[in-house]
């Protein structure tokens, strides 16, 4: 036994081997271990929760992270870290309802799970009895959370697996969403905002139309429903359509009444009413419903279903299915290996190309309203979808009042949410099987509108930054907004609640999900306000007093109606009646081509930001979403610089020239009328002014950890480097070029 240490024996080298797994670190920590749980919202109910839960970086593959607590409640899956910050990170954009750790549940898209290192969907009902390595969640804001369960016990991994699938993937009922939990908990001073028409008052849609100065109806004989479930309490229609033909068909080709020109005509939508040639008396009411419409301003109306020039809702569906893949990045190595044909890749899912299309649409309606003074139906199976999508681009692109924040909220208000665009089927807020009924059709509303606020930044309000938080918002299940197919489902669920009357708070509050200084980075800095004094400057020439002191008024009384006025009027109409019925039954060419010289002849014109605008549809005009779609990747932002560096800079010369107005001002060289109501645009960008390298993608990305370190990975790096030859071939064609 001694001879064993002996120094006869061959001594062996000294090698000492630690191999400290993840568990054993944890357990050291064991008597300090606590499950955290975030500040809980009044009505929110913890389901399940296990700790400990690595939560995985994006950054890269190394597979690093943090520890901390996974649970899952009726308002989101949440993940709270063990780590104590040592310096509190200074967040300019903090959402009060839910932290950048936390998914709502109704923002979860897919999950997937790793088993055996492969990557497996994970669908409701599928793998009861087993739990993964590694789940992956993929939000609808595209967010991409990766949770480690190896490092928990097993019961408590299985456990909140179950739990997050049930919860997120199962189909459930519209009652157990959290909204409904929520609203009890609210007082009835949340039901209304201060300046957002909810148009469900007659005495909201009269101020519409006067606004407008439209000449059509209100109907108020659907307060109860009793005419169709599928449109609002109140709504507009013709002035012609006779209270007989309003329950002849429940809601099916009645011509809602969206918005009027100045010179007379409007735009009506409809649901189609399928006719066939036996059906006279459907054919009947139909021609009864045009020559209504017609007769709202000069015998004339154009008719287009939008089925038969734009995708359908399953075509909308599948290309942006394939879009958003793009950018549900689970490390930095995917991001690369997909950099290689990126934009090839985006324009073959046909996304950019629904989105040009819709505008093109827009534009054509636009022109028949702008130019030819002519009325316009448009049509769809339920019009509430596409239907939508047409009527409010054609009312932002004419209208100036609705490219302001309020009118802005007033519009989506009106088409959408009044209008009964089903939100619950189209968004899946319920997790249904049955994936005909869903589509991003506001999505597509909202990304063609960002293409209107990239080509025309100083005429709207709102900023791209109000455009991306209002697109969170759908899938945030705290407001009554965006939560239901129709007015009619939300007055069942307020009604026939077993605790009572309900009331939700709007989407439109925005002080429930961020501060004062968060909502100023809504406003855009740039506005082009149109001040007060123009408009004075244009009362003063009054034409009406000059005339009166130059000759008497009776000189010019308007003759008795003989002749023209009287005999001919109906002739006159008869002739139009023929004429002015048409369809856009025309080569699908042509309509671009008369868009395009339209375009042509707008832009010729000066251009003014409260009148007529209208995009360019070209091919390289068709810019991508990025602050949406590429804000939670880090490769893809640009320390210092972007769209807010410009912004800034613009912003803080806008300071300057204000600073400047006011010395004079003050001194009496300036008339500073109007000055005030500029002064929240000047401070929404005080916050970016205040620090020196933001992320392009502020506000979301301001308070990520930045690495120095190089971001493509070395071993793919060499893969797609070109060596020498190409060094050496650039040389050449330098040689050449400076011999020539």
């Amino acid at each position: 036994m001694l001879s064993l240490g002996s120094g006869g024996a061959k001594s062996t080298k000294p090698s000492f081997v630690s191999y400290v797994t993840p568990e054993e670190i944890k357990s050291e920590k064991e008597p300090q271990k606590k499950e955290r749980h975030p500040n809980l919202l009044p009505g929110e109910v913890v389901f399940c929760s296990t700790n400990p839960i690595l939560k995985y970086t994006q950054d890269d593959i190394s597979q690093r992270g943090i520890f901390g607590t996974l649970l899952c409640t009726n308002f989101r899956v949440s993940f709270i870290s063990d780590e104590t910050p040592q310096e509190e990170p200074t967040q300019h954009f903090k959402n009060k309802l839910y932290g950048e750790n936390d998914i709502p549940l109704m923002c979860v898209d897919c999950l997937y799970g790793v088993y055996d290192e492969k990557k497996k969907l994970i669908t409701g009902g599928m793998l009861k009895n087993k739990y993964p390595s590694k789940m992956i969640i993929h939000c609808k804001d595209l967010r991409v959370f990766q949770f480690c369960l190896t490092f928990t016990k097993e019961e408590e991994a299985k456990k909140i697996f179950q739990g997050i699938v049930h919860h997120c993937l199962e189909p459930k009922s519209l009652k157990c969403v959290f909204a409904f939990s929520y609203a009890n908990t609210k007082g009835p001073e949340m039901q209304r905002t201060q300046r957002t028409l909810m148009f469900d008052s007659q005495e909201d849609w009269s101020q519409e139309m006067k606004r407008t100065k439209g000449n059509c109806r209100i109907v108020t004989e659907n307060q109860n429903f009793e005419l169709s479930e599928r449109l609002p309490k109140y709504f507009i229609i013709p002035a012609a359509v006779s209270d007989d033909d309003l329950s002849k068909f429940p809601g099916k080709g009645l011509p809602i009444w969206c918005w009027s020109h100045h010179s007379g005509c409007a735009l009506f939508k409809a649901s189609s009413l399928p006719v066939t040639q036996e059906d006279g008396v459907a054919q009947a009411w139909m021609e009864r419903m045009l020559h209504a419409v017609a007769q709202t301003h000069l015998y004339s109306v154009k008719i287009e279903d939008l089925l038969e020039t734009l995708p359908n809702i399953q075509d909308i569906q599948q290309s942006y299915t394939k879009f958003k893949q793009f950018f549900l990045i689970d490390n930095s190595t995917d991001f690369w290996m997909s950099d290689v044909k990126w934009f090839s890749s985006l324009e073959n899912t046909g996304w950019l190309d629904i989105i040009r299309q819709c505008l093109q649409k827009a534009v054509e309606v636009v022109e028949c309203l702008e130019k030819e003074n002519t009325n316009v139906l448009i049509t769809e199976e339920e019009g509430s979808d596409l239907c939508c999508v047409i009527s409010s681009l054609v009312q932002i692109m004419m209208d100036p009042h609705c490219r302001t924040l309020t009118g802005f909220q007033n519009l989506v208000q009106k088409e959408w949410v009044a209008g009964c665009h089903a939100f619950l089927d189209r968004c899946n807020h319920l997790h249904q099987k049955d994936k005909e009924c869903q589509s991003p059709v506001f999505l597509l509303f909202l990304e063609c509108v960002w293409q209107l606020v990239q080509q025309h930044s100083p005429a709207f309000q709102f900023s791209e930054t109000y455009l991306t938080v209002l697109s969170d918002s759908i899938h945030v299940p705290a407001f009554g907004t965006f939560l239901f197919n129709s007015a009619f489902q939300r007055e069942s669920c307020l009604k026939h609640s077993q605790r009572g009357p309900l009331s939700w708070p709007a989407v439109w509050d925005w002080s429930m999900q961020f501060d004062c200084k968060a909502q100023e980075l809504f406003i855009n800095p740039l506005y082009a306000e149109k001040l007060k004094q123009e408009k004075v400057l244009r009362k003063v020439p009054r034409i009406k007093h000059q005339r009166q002191l130059s000759l008497p008024s009776s000189a010019f009384k308007t003759p008795p109606k003989k002749g023209f006025f009287k005999d001919e009027a109906e002739s006159l109409k008869k002739m139009l009646r023929v004429k002015r019925f048409s369809r856009w039954m025309v080569p699908p060419d042509s309509p671009a081509v008369a868009t395009r010289q339209f375009y042509e002849a707008w832009q010729q014109k000066p251009l003014d930001y409260h009148g007529l605008l209208l995009p360019c549809l070209d091919g390289p005009a068709m810019r991508l979403w990025m602050q949406r779609y590429l804000r939670w990747t880090p490769e893809a932002q640009i320390l210092g610089g972007g769209s807010v560096a410009i912004t800034s800079k613009l912003a803080e010369l806008l300071g300057e020239v204000r600073a400047l107005q006011r010395e004079l001002a003050q001194k009496g060289w300036w008339d500073s009328m109007g000055e005030g109501h500029h002064r929240p645009q000047t401070m929404s960008l005080a916050l970016v002014r205040t620090s020196l390298r933001l992320s392009s993608y502020f506000p979301f990305a301001a308070s990520r950890n930045w690495s120095f370190k190089p971001v493509i990975p070395t071993g793919l790096l060499q893969s797609l480097m070109v060596t020498d030859k190409l060094a050496s071939q650039e040389d050449e064609t330098n040689e050449v070029i400076s011999l020539v």
